[in-house]
This record gives C-alpha cells, sequence and structure tokens, in this order.
C-alpha cells in the first residue's frame, strides 16, 4: 500500500479511502465489519463516513467494527457534518456553530471514539459566515476532540476565502477538501486542483467511478440490471442528467482502452483517478466484499503516459459529460 501526506498535515494516509456510506444501510452490519476489516488488511488506514449516511447509522457500524477489531488507533477517521439529522427541528443541519458542536459530540458517541481525525463540512453554505464555521470548528481542534478540518464540495474561491478568514483571526484552517472527480466530471482540474497543490491542501475524490457508470456494468442500448443504481433512472432526475450519450462516449472509449489492456473497466478509472495530479485519496465506497477486492486490484494498476494521453482523447481535461455537482446539489458555482 503506498502512503500519501494528507495536505501539509504530516499524517500519512492510504492511496485509497474506504468510504462507509453503504453500512449499516444498504450493506448488513455483519458485511461491513467484514469488509472494513479486510480493507485494513490490505493497508487501508483511512476510512470515511457521515452524520446524515442512514441517519447515524453508518458512523455507529463504523465505530462498532473498529471497537470489535481494536485498530482505532491505526486510522485516520474521517465524518462529515452538515445534512438534516431531525425534519421537524431547523437547527438541525447546516454549518452553524450551534449545529456543529452538537453533531461533533452526537458523532463522537456514534463512533465510540474520544476524538476525530478529521472533520469535514460537509457542504458549503452561503448565508452562513466562514468565520462562524471555523471558529466552532478551530474550538472542537482545541477542546482535543478533532485533530483536523475539511470541506466538501467547496468551490476554489471559497476555500481560498476561508485561508483568508483564518489568517485574520488566527484560526486552524482547512487541510483537505473532497470534490467529486471521475472521468465523466472533470471540471476540478480548472480551478480547485491548481488552487489545492498551490496552498498544499489534500484532494480526496468521491465518486472516482461515477456512481457506478465506470463499472463496465452498463450500456447505452441494453437497459440497466435490475439491482443497479441506474435501474430506475429514467423516474429519478438526478441520474437522468448522468445518463448521457456524451456520458456513454466517453464509457465506450474508455471500454477500448481498457479491453487493450486486458484489464476491469473499474479498475483502470479507479487507477486514473488515483494517479492523478494533486489527489490525495480517492473514496471508494463498497456494497459488498466482492466490490471491495475488485477496488483494491486498481492499486496493482500503473497508468502509463500513454494511457493518459489515450484516456484525453476520449474524456477531455476540465470538461463534464455527467454532473455531480448540481445535479446532486442544485444551482452551483461550477458551470
Amino acid at each position: 500500500m503506498e502512503y500519501r501526506a494528507l495536505g501539509r498535515t504530516g499524517v500519512r494516509v492510504s492511496a485509497l479511502c474506504l468510504g462507509c456510506m453503504m453500512f449499516g444501510g444498504r450493506t448488513t452490519p455483519e458485511d461491513s465489519y467484514a469488509i472494513i476489516d479486510r480493507a485494513i488488511d490490505a493497508g487501508i488506514n483511512f476510512l470515511d463516513t457521515a452524520n446524515v449516511y442512514s441517519r447515524g447509522r453508518s458512523e455507529e457500524v463504523t465505530g462498532e467494527a473498529l471497537k470489535r477489531n481494536g485498530k482505532r488507533q491505526r486510522i485516520v477517521l474521517a465524518t462529515k457534518v452538515h445534512g438534516v439529522m431531525a425534519d421537524d427541528d431547523p437547527n438541525m443541519q447546516g454549518n452553524s456553530r450551534r449545529h456543529i458542536i452538537e453533531q461533533c459530540e452526537a458523532s463522537l458517541r456514534r463512533l465510540q471514539t474520544d476524538h476525530i481525525d478529521l472533520y469535514q463540512i460537509h457542504r458549503p453554505q452561503s448565508d452562513i459566515p466562514v468565520d462562524e464555521t471555523l471558529r466552532a470548528l478551530d474550538d472542537l481542534i482545541r477542546a482535543g476532540k478533532v485533530r483536523y478540518i475539511g470541506t466538501t464540495t467547496y468551490a476554489a474561491w471559497q476555500l481560498v476565502e476561508s485561508f483568508w478568514m483564518a489568517k485574520e483571526l488566527g484560526l486552524n484552517r482547512f487541510v483537505c477538501e473532497q470534490p467529486p472527480y471521475n472521468l465523466l466530471d472533470r471540471r476540478v482540474e480548472r480551478e480547485l486542483i491548481p488552487m489545492a497543490r498551490t496552498y498544499g491542501m489534500g484532494i480526496i475524490p468521491w465518486s472516482p467511478l461515477a456512481g457506478g457508470l465506470l463499472t463496465g456494468k452498463y450500456n447505452r442500448n441494453s437497459p440497466p440490471p435490475a439491482d443497479a443504481r441506474f435501474a430506475d433512472f429514467e423516474r429519478n432526475p438526478l441520474l437522468q442528467r448522468r445518463w448521457t450519450q456524451q456520458a456513454f462516449d466517453i464509457i465506450d472509449g474508455i471500454t477500448a482502452l481498457t479491453q487493450a489492456r486486458g484489464v476491469a473497466m473499474s479498475q483502470f478509472a479507479l487507477a486514473w483517478c488515483a494517479q492523478q495530479p494533486g489527489v490525495t485519496s480517492p473514496i471508494i465506497g463498497p456494497r459488498t466484499m466482492e466490490q471491495l477486492e475488485d477496488n483494491l486490484k486498481a492499486l496493482d494498476i500503473k497508468i502509463s503516459d500513454e494511457d493518459k494521453a489515450a484516456i484525453d482523447k476520449v474524456s477531455i481535461p476540465g470538461r463534464v459529460a455527467a454532473p455531480y455537482y448540481e445535479a446532486d446539489f442544485g444551482p452551483h458555482h461550477y458551470r
């Protein structure tokens, strides 16, 4: 396993991060424990979850797994705050001090730990000043409940603004950003990744397999498998926006490249993301042990300069064929 610096922190994390979103939801607790144990045995030391995943169940299962295997101290444990945790309470969401402090305590209980290694703001929120958010996070760091702080789906300008505010107020700054990044949506290459490399931020891409579109299971001329995420895409506006002819043009091109190499598309696409300049650790989100084993094989694939040139002819740098920003979250700063 290769280990990489998490931004400027000096902490080293595995080249793949185990995403725990499925645990406690579609993946049973017992299967989740087994997947976590196998990932750690393979050398993964970076686990990522969030309070909103199955409304806390993912954190509970992740925490129980680490308690059972006794390997919490070996793990860089990340979780997030921002999303709605109670439909009938407007204060149980967002980036306010009240919500951040309250949800940190709740996450610590669910994870059965006394500290969170990386606490991330799950989404930006324009109606709450960034200093409100940073002051709350800084207090958690000073109290020893959080080690480092990060963001997810922030724009480059929002992060630079946060750096300025942290410097002005003498607060801890964000050390990493978690954006969507895959062969179907490469917009982060325009500004976000150059900014991150300039300021020493880690980049932890989510959806490196484009929600499954880059696994080889889908074909534009055939209906999706009945148990697949895109099985009901015709009734799901979000998935409809990703099921595009442009996306399948890229998928067809990548399929030709992977067949020539004799490797699985999922492994090739994941290896490409992990080996892109500025990337720290892509997040894999296996639902089954089989999917985890497939993801781990990406570590054995080397993307050559010739591969990169061929890929860039199929998937244009900086371009988008299937949206992984605004399709999820409404109007956004990426166009």
